[in-house]
C-alpha cells in the first residue's frame, strides 16, 4: 500500500472511529451512571469503561494474532497500520473489522448485564483506570463464553462459533494473497 493510499485511510478510519465512539456512550443501559462515556482514550484508559475496552482489545489483538499465525501469515507486516518494531500490524489490520462485533458487544453486555461494578476497578489516577484481578478474570470468563456463541458468517454463509471468527478472516486473507479469491471479504454483520 502506497503512503498515500494509507494516510488516507487512516484519516477515514480516524473520522469513522471518532464518530463512532461519540455514541457509544449512548448503547451503555445499566444506568447506575459509574460506566459514563464521553470518548475513547487510552494508554492509560481513564476511566471504567475505556479500561474494559482496552483490555478487550488486548485479548482480540492475542485472538487474531494467533489465528494469522496459525494460517501461516506474519501477523507483523500490516497493509494500513504502520511496520514497527514489536507491533502485529496485520493483526491491527483484521482487528478494525473484528472490534464491533466481538470486543464492544462483550464489554456493552458485560455493563449492561451488571456483571461488573465500580468496585471492580482500581484508579491509579495519572497511571489511569484498571480492572481488578478478580474482575480481569470474570471477563475473560464471559470471552470465552461468548467465542461458543453460534453465528452465520456473512461471506461464508455457515454457522461458525464467534470464536472462529478470526481465524475465518485468516484464513479469507490467506486465499485472497494466493489468488484463490478476486477479493478479500471483509466482515461486516
Amino acid at each position: 500500500v502506497s503512503r498515500g493510499l494509507g494516510d488516507v485511510y487512516k484519516r477515514q478510519e480516524g473520522n469513522a472511529s471518532k464518530l463512532y465512539f461519540s455514541v457509544f456512550g449512548e448503547m451503555i443501559l445499566n444506568g447506575d451512571g459509574a460506566f459514563g462515556f464521553e470518548g475513547r482514550n487510552k494508554r492509560p484508559p481513564k476511566d471504567r469503561t475505556n479500561a474494559l475496552l482496552s483490555f478487550a482489545y488486548t485479548l482480540l489483538a492475542h485472538d487474531v494474532q494467533g489465528a494469522l499465525e496459525s494460517c501461516g501469515l506474519d501477523s507483523y507486516v500490516g497493509f494500513f497500520h504502520t511496520d514497527r518494531p514489536g507491533r502485529a500490524g496485520l493483526a491491527l489490520d483484521i482487528m478494525e473489522e473484528l472490534r464491533a462485533y466481538i470486543a464492544d458487544r462483550n464489554v456493552l453486555s458485560f455493563i449492561n448485564r451488571r456483571q461488573v461494578k465500580a468496585s471492580d476497578f482500581e484508579d491509579r489516577g495519572v497511571n489511569g483506570v484498571i480492572l481488578k484481578p478478580d474482575a480481569r478474570r470474570e471477563f475473560i470468563r464471559h470471552w470465552q463464553r461468548r467465542k461458543q456463541d453460534e453465528m452465520e458468517h456473512p461471506f461464508l454463509s455457515e454457522k461458525i462459533k464467534c470464536g472462529l471468527i478470526p481465524y475465518a478472516q485468516a484464513l479469507l486473507l490467506n486465499k485472497f494473497l494466493r489468488g484463490e479469491l478476486d477479493a478479500y471479504p471483509v466482515f461486516l454483520i
